[in-house]
């Protein structure tokens, strides 16, 4: 049944492009959230029905539709791959897009473009679908760059604003830069191991092990070495940074604010900004044999995580605030995966799509009850308008911000003790990257606060001086709670941000709280992740993988002192956590509407950077030497130069063409006498 979770997105895209705009608004709602759900049941039904066949001793089920390319001994397969990491992701990738499809039933009502955003929204399902099921790098790429496409449409979605048609190629050409260095990842790995398939295939009778197997068996490559491995990983993070928005190539992600609030919720919770995450860890094997690759990865994740963070406690417009948001979050699950924590890494993932999509739908519903007010400096006092919605928000508030036991608070925390203790870093930078992660989790509790603050509580702003901003005056109506069909997605999302990261509790808190001892959520997804143990530091690197079990008193012993140190620890992220929201509320409730420092309200100034040293000599370049010089005057020059001296040539040749007989007779008379004379002189 793989082959319907993605053709059935693919299958409302077709009929709502073709067929919506003749049938109206509810027929497309019908068939678009139809699509979505029949993905959502048979995901389920995959994931919880029949166990999956066992192979090489992992839970793994593969359906092979057909050979795609064999040219030479490369070969792809149109094939999809069903195993714990992609498991989960088509869980939480087609429950949380049903909610948002749902959802945009209600937000986009009355929009002209109606059937022709679903199909895209259903596109991009199929598209994502694909990328996470794909047993091979080359159909990743597909729906990789799949993903791209669709959010081009969707971010560019009101095609009558510029801004939106500049965010959406912004989007496009960013992301273009990341997937170059993809590509030439996945080149390599063929090159290196005869093949870019994720499992074992057979070919001709024999057995073609996948990339994945002989990556496992690899040697290690010392730490500052770039060797074949690390340039691997590397091209792969780069592809990464893109898609996942990580410095420096994550610039693109806020301006797709501009795209409506459905398509924000869908690429920031559950869809394309996770795939960058999904390919680490889908590649892990490659990863943890470059010390160096990892570092690079924890190091960019921790940097991204606090810039962005610092980035959000400034911005106004609602939206940017949960882009920037989104940004930091990301960087803590690369933070992850640099420091060997697949596993937590892909829990927070999937936490984070829970309480982000709240956040997302529920700021649009804040956008819609306002009539587009998206300017936190002119809403406040909501709350008492907006109960539903502010009650629903209210968890994902708590969840992002790590408070027990809503659901950011397990992964976060995993998250944290992971950087602490690890053993893929050099020494001491794990503590280091624990602190910048730490008052990472400080801003986000406070710039968090701050949005809640100037939304839902204190004064009434809404409706005040917008004369000045719209050439108008204020809008007369009141704020008002959204309609059934968008609060409901709202109280479901709220739900899973309260209780969704109870099937993660690692061991150090499961028996505080009356669970069972062992990380179920680890458990399950570590047959499809590398996994690092702490081991002696060696020469061939700074980590040394051990078995996952641990044996004897001395490992019982270490695991006794790590379970105390986790929960120390854990003590320390809830006191940041309540810091960070003590420190926010005191601060934004004596005055919401506060002056905050311009470097940070301008984003460091990042977008006239790179305007200044890139896009304009990029454009300049482009415009006086490619243009006027290379294509004007060489390009054009040679052919119409070719075209000058044919046509001079011709010119000359019809000169001889008079039409008199005596002048042809003197002419072959002429070369008679040139002839003979030739042959006398010899």
């Amino acid at each position: 049944m793989l082959k319907w979770i993605t053709l059935a997105p693919l299958i409302g895209a077709i009929i709502n492009g073709f067929f919506g705009k003749r049938f109206g608004e509810r027929f497309v709602s019908v068939i678009a959230c139809g699509a979505v759900a029949v993905s959502t049941v048979l995901a389920f039904f995959m994931f919880f029905g029949k166990p999956w066949p066992v192979v090489n001793g992992k839970a793994q089920l593969t359906e092979h539709f057909f050979t795609w390319l064999v040219v030479g001994n490369f070969r792809a397969d149109f094939a999809y791959l069903l195993d714990p990491l992609s498991g989960i992701y088509i869980l939480f990738i087609t429950g949380v897009a049903l909610l948002i499809h749902i959802y945009a039933t209600g937000y986009m009502h009355g929009d002209p473009g109606f059937y022709r955003f679903f199909a895209y929204l259903n596109l991009f399902m199929f598209m994502m679908l694909t990328l996470v099921l794909a047993d091979n790098l080359l159909l990743l790429f597909v729906g990789w760059e799949g993903v791209g496409l669709c959010s081009y449409l969707l971010i560019g979605y009101y095609i009558r604003r510029k801004e939106a048609g500049d965010a959406a190629k912004k989007a496009f050409i960013t992301n273009r830069v990341g997937d170059f260095g993809y590509m030439i990842a996945m080149f390599l790995a063929f090159t290196t191991f005869g093949t870019i398939s994720f499992v074992d295939k057979t070919v001709g009778g024999e057995t073609v092990r996948s990339l994945l197997s002989q990556a496992a068996e690899r040697p290690f490559e010392a730490f500052g070495v770039f060797g074949v491995m690390t340039a691997i990983a590397l091209l792969m993070f780069v592809g990464a940074t893109g898609k996942s928005a990580q410095l420096p190539l994550y610039v693109w992600l806020p301006d797709a604010m501009a795209g409506p609030t459905p398509v924000s919720a869908l690429i920031h919770a559950a869809t394309m900004v996770t795939a960058g995450v999904y390919l680490v860890a889908r590649c892990s094997n490659v990863f943890v044999k470059s010390p160096t690759a990892m570092f690079v990865v924890a190091i960019i994740g921790a940097a991204t995580a606090l810039f962005a963070a610092t980035i959000g406690l400034a911005q106004n417009d609602i939206k940017k605030v949960l882009a920037y948001s989104t940004i930091s979050q990301l960087g803590y699950m690369f933070l992850a995966c640099g420091v060997g924590a697949f596993t937590a890494a892909i829990f927070h993932v999937m936490t984070h799509a829970f309480f982000k999509a709240l956040l997302f739908l529920g700021a649009g519903s804040v956008i819609h009850g306002l009539h587009d007010e998206q300017d936190l400096r002119h809403m406040g006092g909501l709350k008492k308008y907006m109960p539903k919605t502010f009650a629903t928000m209210l968890t994902a508030w708590l969840a992002i911000s790590g408070i027990p036991i809503f659901a950011g608070f397990f992964s976060k925390d995993e998250i944290l003790w992971r950087t602490w203790s690890t053993a893929s870093l050099p020494d001491g930078w794990g503590h280091i990257l624990w602190a910048l992660a730490a008052l990472t989790a400080l801003l986000t509790a406070i710039y968090m606060t701050r949005l809640m603050v100037m939304t839902f509580w204190g004064q009434e702003r809404f409706g005040q001086d917008r004369a000045h901003d719209h050439g108008h005056d204020a809008h007369p109506h009141k704020p008002h709670e959204s309609p059934a069909v968008m609060w409901l997605p709202l109280a479901l999302l709220a739900v899973l941000s309260v209780f969704g990261g109870l099937v993660g509790v690692p061991p150090a808190l499961s028996s505080l709280v009356g669970l069972h001892s062992e990380n179920q959520f680890e458990h399950f997804l570590e047959p499809a992740v590398a996994r690092i143990t702490p081991g002696a530091h060696t020469g061939s690197g700074p980590f040394t993988p051990t078995p996952t079990e641990a044996h004897g008193a001395a490992a019982a012993s270490e695991a006794a002192h790590d379970v105390s140190g986790e929960r120390w620890f854990t003590v320390i992220s809830i006191i940041v956590a309540l810091i960070g929201l003590g420190f926010g509320w005191v601060l934004f409730t004596k005055r919401p509407v506060r002056e905050m420092p311009r470097v940070l309200e301008n984003k460091y100034y990042v977008d006239e950077i790179y305007d200044a040293a890139v896009i304009t000599p990029i454009e300049a370049g482009s415009r006086h030497v490619l243009w006027k010089i290379v294509d004007v005057k060489l390009i054009d020059g040679f052919v119409n130069g070719v075209a000058s001296t044919f046509a001079f040539l011709g010119n000359a040749l019809r000169t001889t063409q008079t039409g008199l007989a005596r002048n042809y007779a003197a002419v072959i008379l002429i070369g008679a006498i040139v002839v003979i004379g030739y042959f006398a002189l010899r």
